[in-house]
């Protein structure tokens, strides 16, 4: 591969670090203090409490056990401080290191906890941190039945997700990040997807369920210093449950409508000397929820299965070894899309949907979506396989961590779909089995370099290998003729003529991605800090397509293989491209008061080039070779927001953003059925702005409530060479100019709210709160299709969940949910069929579910 040298200097310098890094081990000497930290009045341990040393930056929360350990070359005697909101703080006079330190705090319940966040690679205070972020704790994923990011977006307004299947997700923030419609493999996604501090590069990821989770962290706008050159909308970052020395349990069972059954159990405690490990599990079945009936059957149900093992090691008192293990399956039988309409296009009146069903003797089998009837005649799959092994180091180094993360993944997918989504035999198979596998390398340096400068410095590498398996194959039933009729011309309806044929695709993406970068905190004074960041890309590309037709009936009629060819041609490339960037942001931070903090950030990132892996269009029979290769985007941003404590009682956070992107890369639909899943483009230009505003109240001791409200202005600036909507396919054009049109997938408006009770109380012999909490999520109309269309907008809708129970650190926990409670009927996405003869489909909401979770610990 070109640029080889380039990559064994790199592999070089991470090997010089690592080096220096296990040199320093031995060069050190250190001492610890640590301690656990309770509630003074239920003697239980607090997670999350700051523990500092006074005067310093120096500073760890406690873990789940409540217990805290500070290293470093300490001088005595010195005075540890303990906060966190909700708590009175404590300051604890230290003379020397010899025993263990017990803490006990005053609770202030009316007062609201404070949050840790690692969002920039160390911890620190959520309303410190100049980046706009939402935070959900494992406690608020659980209890809202949120058990994959699908779910997630209901309560962080400013994220959108959008699946027709696994494969195909998009998964945007702002309305920016991945295209909207059908995945096309050969661009990456702009909103980077982390767990434990590992890159997963394929969207699928986001459609599986989480395991053993601590916290999820929404990272929103460019995050391309830290996260890399996949984050130019923003960032999750999800941490899991680690292993810590003390055993404990957690075993948790729901039971639901719909035959929803989920189980969840993690086992942790100490192994040997020095050595601890956690072993976590998660399984989800559910009935399906939309009825075929050509076979009788319930599809789009839930086959879920996820395991996930950790091994902690700790070396001396300053470096620890995480080895990690996953791996995650889905078996449905799902992922069926319900027609929800027909288009009149501007086809003559026999190339129209209702005409060519009528011909073939054919009725829908419902004209309501929401009746959930199919009758599809080429069966659902969406076998989804993802996993892998990571290695992260963490070494105390001066005032500061150097961290080595070193990972392997995989992603196999072996799908099945029915994309005319009727059941008759048009388009019978629609299969893009696919393989991909990633190997990554970051080393990073954060800590303290002066009394007032502070930063993040590091070396991160990537390489990908995506292929067919062994290839994607599209083929074509008894009915495809009529469908693709495009003259009056008999030879159309030649017996045979389309049955079996069809096209395998062979494809092979070989990406190597490279960067260095670094990110300073210079505190300028003690309200001042100016924080600017750099990243340089290294980019490269290989790939190598070829597309052969097949089947069908054999004939040397020109006629009829002309005909054929307008169906399905053969096309073939070759292309190796790379890139260079740089990207990077420049914030400055100003703290009024320990309540006010504000911070206004210039951002400027990329998305490398992209390659077009779902087949080119043609023109006049030609095909479209220009196509292959698209333009890396271009991004500036602009943001200004404020985080503040109104009281102690409160919270409240507003930030503004303007984000402007260049030859941003694009999903367009064509009529082509051999380019099924659309190709990539680039728009000129397009531009998101508008306003976020979170808050959280504690109206009394026991009743808390929190909402957010996000206002998102979308447009095409510039796109002269767009596709034409479903309603305006057969025009003379087959593209249009859309400057000024919104963007797909993103509503004006959307908000969510929710309060929650709780009361001290006790069951089963254990201390614990009883709760209830209700939630509302709300968004207003948005755009379905890549060009605005008439038809493909989806309306408005709000959801109301609830959920009441008893929760305790140790012991039994229940809670009753419900989702969805007043049955709003709802699309997700609607999307043109294959073709473009006028029908469209929607991914269908889920109707209300309900259901019981009952959970022991034994911490």
């Amino acid at each position: 591969m070109k640029n080889i040298n380039f990559k064994i200097k790199i592999t070089t310098i991470l090997f010089v670090l690592l080096f220096t890094q296990q040199s320093a081990i031995a060069q050190e000497q250190i001492v610890e203090i640590y301690g656990t930290v309770k509630d003074i009045n239920s003697h239980e341990p607090l997670s999350r409490v700051i523990t500092k040393i006074k005067d310093t930056k120096i500073s760890e929360p406690t873990n789940q056990e409540g217990k805290f350990s500070i290293s470093g070359k300490l001088t005595f005697p010195l005075t540890l401080v303990f906060s966190n909101i909700g708590y009175t703080n404590k300051e604890v006079e230290v003379l020397s290191a010899e025993n263990e330190i017990i803490v006990e705090l005053n609770s202030e319940q009316t007062k609201l906890s404070e949050v840790v966040v690692t969002s920039r690679r160390r911890q620190e205070v959520l309303q410190n941190v100049p980046i706009p972020i939402a935070v959900l704790s494992a406690t608020q994923v659980s209890e809202s039945g949120s058990c994959n990011v699908n779910r997630v977006k209901e309560l962080i307004p400013s994220v959108q997700l959008y699946s027709s299947n696994p494969r195909n997700t998009t998964l945007n923030i702002r309305g920016l990040g991945s295209t909207f419609g059908l995945t096309n493999d050969g661009i990456d996604p702009g909103v980077g997807f982390y767990v434990d501090g590992v890159y997963y590069a394929r969207p699928a990821a986001t459609t599986l369920d989480f395991i053993d989770i601590e916290r999820i962290e929404v990272l929103r706008g460019p995050q391309g210093t830290l996260f890399g050159k996949n984050t130019t909308a923003g960032a999750f970052n999800i941490t899991t449950k680690k292993p810590t020395f003390n055993t404990s349990f957690v075993s948790e069972i729901s039971y639901g409508n719909y035959g929803f059954l989920q189980a969840k159990s993690s086992i942790n405690g100490k192994l040997f000397n020095n050595v601890a490990g956690r072993l976590s599990f998660s399984g989800t079945q559910r009935d399906g929820l939309i009825e075929n009936i050509r076979t009788g059957k319930y599809i789009n149900d839930l086959n879920n299965l996820g395991f996930r093992g950790q091994i902690l090691f700790k070396l001396g008192d300053r470096t620890e070894f995480l080895l990690a293990a996953d791996y995650s399956r889905q078996r449905p039988d799902g992922y069926a899309q319900v027609i929800a309409g027909v288009v009149k296009t501007q086809r003559p009146a026999y190339r129209q949907f209702d005409q060519i069903i009528s011909d073939l003797g054919y009725q829908l089998p419902s004209q309501n979506a929401f009746d959930r009837k199919v009758d599809h005649d080429t069966p659902w799959k969406s076998g989804n396989d993802l996993g892998g092994i990571s290695l992260n180091i963490e070494h105390q180094l001066g005032t500061g961590k150097l961290t080595s993360t070193t990972a392997l993944r995989y992603w196999d997918w072996d799908p099945s779909n029915d994309r005319d989504f009727t059941g008759l035999a048009v388009l019978t198979k629609s299969q893009a089995t696919s393989k991909h596998r990633q190997l990554s390398q970051e080393i990073r340096y954060a800590g303290d370099l002066s009394e007032k400068l502070s930063g993040v410095f590091g070396i991160y590498v990537i390489d990908q290998d995506l292929k067919s398996n062994p290839y994607h194959i599209e083929e074509s039933g008894v009915a495809q003729w009529r469908f693709s009729q495009s003259t009056t011309s008999s030879a159309w309806a030649t017996p045979g003529l389309f049955e079996g044929y069809g096209i395998r695709t062979r494809s092979q993406l070989k990406t190597f991605s490279g960067a260095a970068f670094g990110q300073l905190d210079w505190k300028i004074s003690s309200c001042l800090h100016l924080l600017p960041g750099i990243r340089f890309n290294y980019d490269e590309k290989e790939v190598d397509f070829e597309r052969k037709p097949y089947g069908g009936l054999e004939t040397t009629d020109p006629q009829l293989l002309a005909l054929k060819k307008l169906v399905y041609s053969d096309q073939a490339f070759k292309a190796n491209v790379s890139d260079r960037n740089y990207s990077g942001q420049l914030t400055l931070s100003y703290k009024f008061s320990d309540k006010i903090n504000s911070f206004a950030t210039f951002a400027k990132s990329f998305k490398p080039v992209g390659i077009n892996l779902g087949g080119l269009p043609t023109a006049n029979g030609i095909i479209l070779t220009d196509l292959a290769v698209i333009r890396p985007e271009k991004v500036k941003h602009y943001e200004i927001g404020i985080k503040t404590n109104p009281t102690n009682k409160s919270k409240l956070n507003i930030t503004l953003f303007n984000t402007e992107i260049k030859d941003f890369q694009t999903q367009v639909q064509t009529a082509e059925l051999g380019v099924n899943r659309g190709y990539l483009a680039n728009a000129e230009k397009v531009r998101v702005r508008g306003v976020e505003v979170e808050g959280n109240l504690k109206v009394i001791a026991n009743f808390n409530v929190l909402g957010s409200v996000a206002y998102t202005d979308g447009k095409y600036i510039l796109f002269k060479n767009a596709p034409v909507p479903l309603e305006e396919t057969g025009v003379t054009s087959a593209f249009k100019d859309v400057s000024g049109e919104i963007l797909p997938g993103i509503s004006k408006w959307t908000g969510s709210l929710g309060g929650e009770y709780t009361t001290a109380t006790r069951f089963v012999n254990s201390k614990g709160d009883f709760f209830v909490a209700l939630d509302n999520y709300f968004r207003s109309e948005f755009s379905s299709s890549p060009s605005l269309s008439k038809y493909l907008n989806v309306e408005g809708y709000a959801l109301l969940n609830t959920r009441f129970g008893f929760r305790t650190q140790n012991g039994l926990s229940f809670s009753i949910w419900g989702r969805n409670i007043l049955n709003k009927d709802y699309y997700e996405q609607l999307l043109p069929a294959a073709g473009n003869a006028g029908q469209y489909a929607a991914v269908l909401g889920e109707p209300t579910t309900y259901g019981i979770t009952f959970k022991y610990a034994l911490n």
